[in-house]
């Protein structure tokens, strides 16, 4: 069985590079914020780890250092 989370078996445009930026803007949509995002191809990144954002808008993984922003934040 083919892992769908791997952008050879969807196509390379349909996912984006894991950590290929350090600063990612994300909106409520988003929530619960995990990294990597789910635009992400996972096979070669780190574990799925959530990230608590709602209180103060910004938050850094653990795993990559990848800065996010809650865009749009009341």
């Amino acid at each position: 069985m083919t892992n769908p989370n791997t952008a050879a078996d969807a196509g390379t445009d349909k996912y984006e590079t894991p950590n290929a930026s350090n600063r990612y803007e994300v909106t409520r949509d988003d929530l619960p914020l995990h990294c990597p995002l789910e635009s992400m191809s996972l096979w070669n990144s780190h574990p799925r780890v959530y990230l608590p954002i709602e209180a103060t808008g910004e938050a850094q993984c653990p795993y990559c250092g990848a800065h996010y922003v809650l865009k749009g934040r009341d």
